[in-house]
């Protein structure tokens, strides 16, 4: 890529994040931001064949970043021999959330776009696909503390779709909010120790 379609690139970019930011993806105008960046329509399409394209380049990476992310700490925690996962409940998923909260504030802009102005898209999805990864781990560890003798007592379907649900819109209000990365840091601690307490309390351990 040259350096003039680089330039023009990144107009794009900054008009496209500008636009997305103030109307969503929804309301923002394709018009707009080919004004604002300064180039032909037809210049746009050379790279983007529409909204729904530039809005990908932007935040795509991002997203399939957290969800990858996130199934891998699954992943891992699922590997960990079945005696062990008891006692590192939250230790993999603590470093997971701790990574996904610094990633994030790395990119504001774009978790704000995914998490507050994507409606319209296949990234208007993120809770639900992470609620979707959590539900079947935590069914997973149900079925582990089954073959340990430590059966827990039934949980209502609608009731843990609620606090998982609960659980990462409570993560992500750190992002939305943009609080000082510090006291997000500790938010995120406290968030961990309070949701820990309460699964380890209705399944009985």
């Amino acid at each position: 890529m040259s350096g003039n379609e680089q330039t023009t690139l990144n107009l794009i970019f900054s008009a496209a994040m500008q636009e997305f930011l103030e109307k969503g993806f929804k309301s923002a105008s394709l018009r707009n931001i080919v004004k604002t960046a300064g180039v032909t329509t037809g210049a746009f399409y050379g790279y983007y064949h529409s909204k729904e394209d530039l809005f990908e380049a932007l935040v795509g990476e991002q997203y399939d970043f957290l969800l990858d992310r996130f199934r891998k700490a699954q992943k891992e925690f699922a590997e960990i021999p079945p005696e062990e996962q008891p006692n590192n409940l939250s230790d993999v998923s603590g470093e997971c959330m701790y990574e996904m909260l610094l990633y994030a504030y790395k990119h504001l802009n774009e978790f704000k776009l995914i998490l507050c102005r994507s409606q319209g898209t296949r990234f208007s999805k993120l809770i639900d696909e992470m609620v979707e990864i959590e539900t079947k781990g935590t069914h997973d560890y149900l079925a582990v503390l089954e073959k340990l003798g430590r059966p827990s007592p039934h949980i209502d379907e609608r009731l843990e779709h609620i606090l998982i649900t609960g659980m990462f819109n409570t993560f992500f209000e750190l992002i939305i909010h943009e609080m000082p990365i510090e006291e997000a840091k500790y938010y995120l601690k406290e968030m961990r120790a309070f949701y820990t307490a309460g699964w380890m309390k209705i399944m009985g351990q």
